[in-house]
C-alpha cells in the first residue's frame, strides 16, 4: 500500500503520488468526517505576517465557510479591506506589518541581531499578543462571538496560551518548516551539519522563548489568569505536540519521514485573483508588444538600496535582450523617472494573473510568492532577504527550476545576468512545467480544511465553553485554600 503511495528517492527524499493518496490515505488514517457529521464552529485564524502570509488562509477560510462555519480572520489593520473584500469576518491584531518587515529585512529573521533592536520587537509583539484574547471573544460589531476553535501561524505569539485559557482546540498552519526534522535544518538557523537539523529547532524556539517569556508569562498571569510557565516545566508554547499543517507542495518538499500522523504537508494554497482582476490597458498593451519578460519584485519586503538594485536590474535586462517588468511594491524599487521601452514599472498585480505571462521571475523567496511563480511554471530566482527565503531559494534550485539563491547582499550584475540566462535554457524550461502539472494535481485549500476537521477532538460541545471571568477565578482560589488550611 506504501509503494502505491510514495517512492523513496535514492538522494532520501519521498516522492508522493499526491492524487493516488486521496483515496489511499483513509487506508492508512482515520477517515474523514462526512460532511453531515460536521457541526458548524465559530473559527479564529489569528495570522501574523505580511500580504503573503495572510493571503493562503483567506483561501482556506473560504473553504471552511463553505462548511457552514462562521469565520473570522484576525490580522493587522493594513488588510482590513482584503479581508472582508474576500467575504470573512475581520479582527485587527496589534503590530504593524510594515514595522515587522522592516525589522526582520534589517536582522535577517525573528532574532534581534543587536540591543538597540529590543525594544522595537517587543514593542510590536506585545501589541499582538494583547490583541489575541479580543480577537477570540470581542465582538467586531452588532454580532457576538466567542471562538470555539483556532487557527493560528506560530508568529502569533500566545495562541496557545488563549486555546489554553477558552479551553478550545488549536490547529497551527505555516508555510515555513517549525516542526523538528532530522531531514533539514530550521529555515531561520545556518547548519551546515545533518547531525545538527533537529537540535536547530530546539535552538530556535528556545532562542525565541528567551526573547518572550517575560511577556507571556506577565499575558498569562494578568490576562489569563494561567500559572506563569517556569524554566522547569518543559512547555514554553511549542507547537510540537500541536496538530500542524504545512501550507507547501509535497512535490516541491515532502513530508519528511520522521513527522507524525498530526503533521500534514498539505499543498500550497492559492486564492484566485486573477478571476476578477482587469488590468490597465496599458499594461495589456505593453505585455503583448513583444517577448514574455522576466519579472523583478521584493513584494512587501523593503530594500536597503533600491535604487542601485534598480539600475543592476536595468542593466541585466539591457545585456540579456529581455524585456522587464520591475513591481515597486514597499521596497522602493523601481524609481526611475523615464524608464526604457523595455522596461514596466508595475505598482500592484496579482500574481495568478501575471506570472504566467512571464518568461522567468525573479524574487524575494516568500512562501507565496514562489508558490504563484512555480504554479505557472516561470524559471525562480530567489534573492533571499531573511527568514525561511533561503530555504526556499534552495528548494527551487534542487528541483532544476533556477539558479542558486543570490544572497541580497551579492546581488550583482554578474550573478543577475547568469541567473537570468540560467532561466531562459529550454531544459530549465521544461522541468518547471513538470513541476506545475505536479502542483496542477494538488488542492492544497482543500487539504488544510480535511486536515482541520480530521485533528478536531471527537467530543467537540456544542457551545463554546464558558470563560472564567475573575470572581470565578478568585472563588476558585479561595476554595483551594480552603482546602489546604482547612482540612
Amino acid at each position: 500500500m506504501l509503494q502505491r503511495l510514495a517512492t523513496v528517492k535514492t538522494d532520501g527524499t519521498v516522492e508522493f503520488d499526491v492524487a493516488g493518496s486521496a483515496r489511499i490515505m483513509p487506508e492508512l488514517i482515520a477517515p474523514e468526517l462526512s460532511d453531515s457529521l460536521l457541526q458548524p464552529l465559530q473559527i479564529v485564524m489569528l495570522i501574523v505576517g505580511t500580504r503573503g502570509d495572510v493571503q493562503p488562509f483567506i483561501a482556506i477560510g473560504k473553504h471552511l465557510q463553505e462548511y457552514g462555519h462562521r469565520v473570522r480572520l484576525a490580522t493587522h489593520a493594513n488588510f482590513r479591506e482584503f479581508v472582508l473584500t474576500a467575504g470573512l469576518e475581520f479582527y485587527p491584531l496589534g503590530g504593524d506589518p510594515k514595522i515587522l518587515a522592516g525589522y526582520m529585512v534589517k536582522n535577517k529573521g525573528f532574532l534581534p541581531s543587536n540591543p538597540s533592536e529590543i525594544p522595537i520587537q517587543r514593542k510590536q509583539i506585545k501589541a499582538i499578543i494583547n490583541s489575541l484574547l479580543p480577537a477570540c471573544i470581542e465582538a467586531d460589531g452588532p454580532v457576538p462571538f466567542r471562538a470555539q476553535a483556532m487557527i493560528a501561524n506560530p508568529p502569533a505569539y500566545g495562541h496557545v496560551h488563549v486555546a489554553e485559557y477558552l479551553r478550545v482546540p488549536l490547529h497551527i498552519f505555516f508555510t515555513m518548516p517549525w516542526t523538528p526534522t532530522s531531514e533539514f535544518p530550521h529555515p531561520l538557523a545556518r547548519i551546515k551539519n545533518p547531525a545538527g537539523y533537529r537540535m536547530s529547532y530546539q535552538v530556535v524556539d528556545s532562542l525565541i522563548w528567551w526573547g518572550i517569556r517575560s511577556m507571556i508569562n506577565d499575558f498569562r498571569k494578568k490576562k489569563l489568569k494561567l500559572r506563569p510557565i517556569t524554566y522547569l516545566s518543559g512547555s514554553i508554547g511549542s507547537i510540537s505536540d500541536l496538530p500542524t499543517g504545512y501550507i507547501w507542495s509535497p512535490h516541491l518538499v515532502p513530508k519528511p519521514r520522521d513527522w507524525g500522523q498530526r503533521v500534514d504537508v498539505v499543498g500550497f494554497c492559492f486564492l484566485d485573483l486573477a478571476r476578477d482582476y482587469e488590468p490597465h490597458a496599458e499594461l495589456s498593451k505593453w505585455l503583448q508588444a513583444g517577448a514574455k519578460p522576466i519579472y523583478v519584485g521584493f513584494g512587501s519586503l523593503p530594500v536597503q538600496d533600491p535604487k542601485g538594485m534598480t539600475s543592476i536590474i536595468v542593466k541585466a535586462l539591457e545585456e540579456t535582450g529581455q524585456r522587464g517588468i520591475i513591481s515597486r511594491g514597499w521596497g522602493g524599487l523601481g524609481d526611475i523617472k523615464d524608464p526604457p521601452d523595455f522596461i514596466y514599472l508595475l505598482d500592484n498585480c496579482p500574481h495568478d494573473w501575471l506570472f504566467p505571462q512571464c518568461a522567468g521571475v525573479v524574487h524575494h523567496g516568500g512562501a507565496g510568492t514562489t508558490a504563484a511563480g512555480l504554479k505557472a511554471a516561470c524559471p525562480t530566482t530567489v534573492v533571499p532577504i531573511f527568514g525561511d527565503q533561503p530555504f526556499w531559494g534552495e528548494q527551487v534550485h534542487a528541483k532544476g527550476v533556477g539558479p542558486a539563491p543570490i544572497p541580497v547582499n551579492q546581488f550583482t550584475l554578474e550573478k543577475l545576468v547568469a541567473a537570468i540566462r540560467f532561466m531562459l535554457e529550454p531544459e530549465v524550461k521544461e522541468r518547471a512545467i513538470q513541476l506545475a502539472k505536479h502542483m496542477d494535481g494538488e488542492d492544497g485549500v482543500k487539504e488544510a480544511v480535511n486536515a482541520f476537521h480530521r485533528h478536531l477532538p471527537k467530543d467537540m460541545p456544542d457551545q463554546a465553553p464558558d470563560i472564567p471571568s475573575d470572581s470565578s477565578f478568585l472563588s476558585s482560589l479561595v476554595e483551594k485554600l480552603r482546602r489546604i488550611f482547612c482540612c
